[in-house]
Protein backbone atom coordinates (compact mmCIF):
# COMPACT_ATOMS: atom_id res chain seq x y z
CA UNK A 1 0.00 0.00 0.00
CA UNK A 2 1.29 3.42 -0.85
CA UNK A 3 1.13 6.23 1.62
CA UNK A 4 1.02 9.55 -0.07
CA UNK A 5 2.46 11.52 2.87
CA UNK A 6 5.42 9.19 3.71
CA UNK A 7 7.89 11.20 1.62
CA UNK A 8 7.49 14.10 4.04
CA UNK A 9 8.90 12.02 6.93
CA UNK A 10 11.93 10.30 5.24
CA UNK A 11 14.83 12.24 3.74
CA UNK A 12 18.44 11.29 2.79
CA UNK A 13 21.32 12.40 5.01
CA UNK A 14 23.33 15.41 3.90
CA UNK A 15 27.10 14.95 3.14
CA UNK A 16 28.12 16.98 6.21
CA UNK A 17 26.05 14.74 8.46
CA UNK A 18 27.59 11.58 6.94
CA UNK A 19 31.08 12.94 7.59
CA UNK A 20 30.23 13.76 11.18
CA UNK A 21 28.85 10.26 11.75
CA UNK A 22 31.98 8.59 10.31
CA UNK A 23 34.28 10.70 12.47
CA UNK A 24 32.35 9.91 15.64
CA UNK A 25 32.31 6.15 14.98
CA UNK A 26 35.87 5.72 13.55
CA UNK A 27 37.98 7.48 16.20
CA UNK A 28 38.95 5.33 19.21
CA UNK A 29 38.43 6.57 22.68
CA UNK A 30 41.28 8.68 24.05
CA UNK A 31 43.27 6.81 26.70
CA UNK A 32 42.72 8.14 30.16
CA UNK A 33 45.42 10.08 32.01
CA UNK A 34 45.61 7.21 34.51
CA UNK A 35 46.49 4.72 31.77
CA UNK A 36 49.10 7.02 30.27
CA UNK A 37 50.68 7.50 33.70
CA UNK A 38 50.79 3.74 34.24
CA UNK A 39 52.56 3.18 30.90
CA UNK A 40 55.11 5.87 31.72
CA UNK A 41 55.81 4.37 35.13
CA UNK A 42 56.31 0.89 33.63
CA UNK A 43 58.90 2.29 31.19
CA UNK A 44 60.76 4.01 34.04
CA UNK A 45 60.71 0.83 36.12
CA UNK A 46 62.15 -1.16 33.20
CA UNK A 47 65.01 1.28 32.72
CA UNK A 48 65.72 1.37 36.46
CA UNK A 49 65.82 -2.43 36.62
CA UNK A 50 68.33 -2.54 33.77
CA UNK A 51 70.54 0.01 35.51
CA UNK A 52 70.40 -1.95 38.75
CA UNK A 53 71.45 -5.20 37.09
CA UNK A 54 74.34 -3.51 35.30
CA UNK A 55 75.51 -1.97 38.57
CA UNK A 56 75.46 -5.41 40.16
CA UNK A 57 77.49 -6.82 37.26
CA UNK A 58 80.25 -4.26 37.72
CA UNK A 59 81.59 -5.37 41.15
CA UNK A 60 81.59 -8.98 39.98
CA UNK A 61 84.68 -8.33 37.92
CA UNK A 62 87.88 -9.59 39.63
CA UNK A 63 90.89 -7.64 40.87
CA UNK A 64 94.59 -8.47 40.65
CA UNK A 65 95.06 -11.10 43.34
CA UNK A 66 97.31 -13.86 44.72
CA UNK A 67 96.23 -17.46 44.08
CA UNK A 68 95.97 -19.40 46.32
CA UNK A 69 95.40 -16.80 49.00
CA UNK A 70 97.23 -18.61 51.82
CA UNK A 71 100.64 -20.20 52.44
CA UNK A 72 102.46 -21.77 55.37
CA UNK A 73 104.75 -19.67 57.55
CA UNK A 74 108.43 -20.51 57.31
CA UNK A 75 108.00 -22.64 54.20
CA UNK A 76 108.13 -22.36 50.43
CA UNK A 77 105.10 -21.97 48.20
CA UNK A 78 104.16 -21.69 44.56
CA UNK A 79 101.74 -18.84 44.05
CA UNK A 80 100.27 -17.15 41.00
CA UNK A 81 99.48 -13.51 40.41
CA UNK A 82 96.11 -13.48 38.69
CA UNK A 83 95.64 -10.47 36.40
CA UNK A 84 92.24 -9.93 34.74
CA UNK A 85 91.81 -7.42 31.91
CA UNK A 86 89.01 -5.13 33.06
CA UNK A 87 88.87 -2.86 30.01
CA UNK A 88 86.74 -3.38 26.91
CA UNK A 89 88.89 -1.30 24.54
CA UNK A 90 92.49 -1.98 25.64
CA UNK A 91 94.79 -4.92 26.46
CA UNK A 92 97.11 -5.42 29.42
CA UNK A 93 100.71 -5.22 28.17
CA UNK A 94 102.77 -4.97 31.38
CA UNK A 95 102.67 -6.10 35.00
CA UNK A 96 105.02 -4.77 37.66
CA UNK A 97 104.98 -6.51 41.04
CA UNK A 98 106.67 -4.98 44.11
CA UNK A 99 107.35 -7.38 46.97
CA UNK A 100 106.83 -6.52 50.62
CA UNK A 101 109.98 -4.62 51.70
CA UNK A 102 109.29 -5.36 55.38
CA UNK A 103 109.70 -9.09 54.79
CA UNK A 104 112.28 -9.70 52.03
CA UNK A 105 112.25 -13.01 50.20
CA UNK A 106 115.65 -14.36 49.22
CA UNK A 107 114.20 -16.91 46.80
CA UNK A 108 111.76 -15.75 44.12
CA UNK A 109 111.71 -17.78 40.91
CA UNK A 110 109.17 -16.94 38.17
CA UNK A 111 107.78 -19.68 35.97
CA UNK A 112 107.95 -19.03 32.25
CA UNK A 113 104.72 -17.69 30.75
CA UNK A 114 104.41 -18.14 26.96
CA UNK A 115 104.59 -14.83 25.13
CA UNK A 116 105.88 -12.87 28.13
CA UNK A 117 109.37 -11.70 29.12
CA UNK A 118 110.20 -11.53 32.82
CA UNK A 119 112.78 -9.48 34.69
CA UNK A 120 113.71 -9.99 38.34
CA UNK A 121 115.24 -7.10 40.28
CA UNK A 122 117.21 -7.52 43.52
CA UNK A 123 118.17 -5.08 46.26
CA UNK A 124 120.90 -5.18 48.90
CA UNK A 125 119.65 -6.06 52.36
CA UNK A 126 120.46 -3.86 55.32
CA UNK A 127 121.09 -7.00 57.33
CA UNK A 128 122.21 -10.28 55.71
CA UNK A 129 120.14 -13.40 56.38
CA UNK A 130 121.19 -17.01 56.73
CA UNK A 131 119.80 -19.52 54.24
CA UNK A 132 120.94 -23.14 53.92
CA UNK A 133 124.16 -22.31 55.71
CA UNK A 134 124.92 -19.33 53.46
CA UNK A 135 124.82 -15.61 54.17
CA UNK A 136 122.48 -13.83 51.77
CA UNK A 137 122.86 -10.06 51.45
CA UNK A 138 120.31 -9.37 48.71
CA UNK A 139 116.67 -10.20 48.00
CA UNK A 140 114.18 -9.89 45.16
CA UNK A 141 112.14 -6.70 45.47
CA UNK A 142 110.48 -6.45 42.07
CA UNK A 143 109.31 -8.69 39.20
CA UNK A 144 108.27 -7.23 35.85
CA UNK A 145 106.46 -9.01 32.99
CA UNK A 146 106.38 -7.42 29.52
CA UNK A 147 106.01 -8.35 25.85
CA UNK A 148 102.74 -10.23 26.15
CA UNK A 149 99.12 -9.20 25.91
CA UNK A 150 95.95 -9.91 27.89
CA UNK A 151 92.97 -9.28 25.64
CA UNK A 152 89.67 -7.76 26.88
CA UNK A 153 87.56 -10.34 28.68
CA UNK A 154 90.59 -12.54 29.47
CA UNK A 155 92.99 -13.01 32.39
CA UNK A 156 96.51 -14.37 32.86
CA UNK A 157 98.30 -16.26 35.64
CA UNK A 158 101.93 -15.37 36.50
CA UNK A 159 103.35 -18.19 38.71
CA UNK A 160 106.12 -17.58 41.27
CA UNK A 161 107.97 -19.93 43.59
CA UNK A 162 108.66 -17.93 46.76
CA UNK A 163 110.42 -18.56 50.08
CA UNK A 164 111.47 -18.74 52.72
CA UNK A 165 108.25 -17.18 53.98
CA UNK A 166 108.49 -15.19 57.23
CA UNK A 167 107.39 -16.67 60.55
CA UNK A 168 106.79 -13.33 62.27
CA UNK A 169 104.05 -12.02 59.96
CA UNK A 170 100.45 -12.92 59.20
CA UNK A 171 100.47 -11.69 55.61
CA UNK A 172 102.61 -10.47 52.74
CA UNK A 173 101.38 -7.45 50.81
CA UNK A 174 102.29 -7.13 47.14
CA UNK A 175 101.82 -3.95 45.13
CA UNK A 176 101.01 -4.33 41.44
CA UNK A 177 101.00 -1.85 38.57
CA UNK A 178 98.92 -2.93 35.57
CA UNK A 179 99.68 -1.10 32.31
CA UNK A 180 97.23 -1.10 29.39
CA UNK A 181 97.87 -0.62 25.67
CA UNK A 182 96.30 2.85 25.87
CA UNK A 183 99.04 3.87 28.40
CA UNK A 184 96.61 3.80 31.32
CA UNK A 185 98.22 2.47 34.52
CA UNK A 186 96.06 0.94 37.25
CA UNK A 187 97.81 0.94 40.63
CA UNK A 188 96.74 -1.99 42.80
CA UNK A 189 98.35 -0.61 45.94
CA UNK A 190 95.53 0.37 48.32
CA UNK A 191 95.73 -1.33 51.75
CA UNK A 192 92.73 -3.32 52.95
CA UNK A 193 91.51 -2.79 56.51
CA UNK A 194 90.00 -5.75 58.42
CA UNK A 195 86.25 -5.28 58.68
CA UNK A 196 86.38 -2.14 56.54
CA UNK A 197 85.09 -1.40 53.08
CA UNK A 198 87.17 -2.81 50.24
CA UNK A 199 89.22 -0.10 48.51
CA UNK A 200 88.83 0.58 44.81
CA UNK A 201 92.22 -0.91 43.90
CA UNK A 202 93.25 -3.27 46.74
CA UNK A 203 96.81 -4.55 46.86
CA UNK A 204 97.18 -8.33 46.43
CA UNK A 205 97.67 -10.08 49.78
CA UNK A 206 99.07 -13.51 50.67
CA UNK A 207 97.79 -14.70 54.06
CA UNK A 208 100.32 -16.66 56.14
CA UNK A 209 99.07 -19.49 58.36
CA UNK A 210 100.76 -21.51 61.09
CA UNK A 211 102.50 -24.72 60.19
CA UNK A 212 100.14 -27.68 60.06
CA UNK A 213 100.59 -30.62 62.46
CA UNK A 214 102.74 -33.55 61.38
CA UNK A 215 101.18 -35.45 58.51
CA UNK A 216 99.35 -32.45 57.08
CA UNK A 217 100.06 -29.18 55.30
CA UNK A 218 98.51 -25.74 55.40
CA UNK A 219 96.31 -24.72 52.50
CA UNK A 220 98.38 -23.70 49.50
CA UNK A 221 101.77 -24.68 51.04
CA UNK A 222 104.35 -26.65 49.06
CA UNK A 223 107.46 -28.60 50.02
CA UNK A 224 110.86 -26.84 50.02
CA UNK A 225 111.54 -27.51 46.37
CA UNK A 226 107.93 -26.59 45.46
CA UNK A 227 105.66 -28.18 42.91
CA UNK A 228 104.77 -27.23 39.41
CA UNK A 229 102.11 -24.49 39.35
CA UNK A 230 100.02 -26.15 36.67
CA UNK A 231 97.53 -27.87 39.01
CA UNK A 232 97.04 -24.78 41.17
CA UNK A 233 96.70 -22.52 38.16
CA UNK A 234 94.09 -24.82 36.63
CA UNK A 235 92.01 -24.80 39.83
CA UNK A 236 92.31 -21.03 40.05
CA UNK A 237 91.35 -20.74 36.39
CA UNK A 238 88.10 -22.56 37.16
CA UNK A 239 87.32 -20.10 39.97
CA UNK A 240 88.18 -17.14 37.78
CA UNK A 241 86.12 -18.53 34.91
CA UNK A 242 83.06 -18.86 37.18
CA UNK A 243 83.44 -15.25 38.37
CA UNK A 244 83.89 -13.94 34.84
CA UNK A 245 80.90 -15.99 33.59
CA UNK A 246 78.71 -14.61 36.38
CA UNK A 247 79.68 -11.06 35.46
CA UNK A 248 78.93 -11.68 31.77
CA UNK A 249 75.53 -13.29 32.54
CA UNK A 250 74.51 -10.37 34.75
CA UNK A 251 75.62 -7.94 32.08
CA UNK A 252 73.59 -9.71 29.38
CA UNK A 253 70.49 -9.84 31.58
CA UNK A 254 70.86 -6.13 32.29
CA UNK A 255 71.11 -5.32 28.60
CA UNK A 256 68.01 -7.40 27.76
CA UNK A 257 65.97 -5.78 30.53
CA UNK A 258 67.17 -2.34 29.49
CA UNK A 259 66.22 -2.88 25.85
CA UNK A 260 62.79 -4.15 26.90
CA UNK A 261 62.25 -1.10 29.11
CA UNK A 262 63.28 1.34 26.39
CA UNK A 263 61.08 -0.42 23.80
CA UNK A 264 58.13 -0.30 26.14
CA UNK A 265 58.71 3.40 26.73
CA UNK A 266 58.86 4.10 22.99
CA UNK A 267 55.66 2.13 22.42
CA UNK A 268 53.89 4.04 25.19
CA UNK A 269 55.08 7.32 23.65
CA UNK A 270 53.74 6.36 20.24
CA UNK A 271 50.36 5.49 21.71
CA UNK A 272 50.18 8.87 23.43
CA UNK A 273 51.13 10.64 20.18
CA UNK A 274 48.52 8.72 18.18
CA UNK A 275 45.97 9.57 20.81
Amino acid sequence: MWWPHARHHIRPLLPKECFRMNINTALPSRPSSTRRGRLGRLAVVGAAAASGVLLLAGPASAHVSVQPGTAEKGGYSTISIKVPNEKDNASTVKLELDLDPKHPLVSVMPQAVPGWDVKVEKTKLDKPVQMHGKSIDEAVTKVVWTGGKIEPGRFQQFPLSVGQLPTDADELVFKALQTYSDDDVVRWIDPSKPGGEEPEHPAPVLKLVDKAPAGGKADGADEKNGKDATTQAAASDDDGGSSDTTARVLGIVGIVVGVAGVAFGVLAGRRRTAA
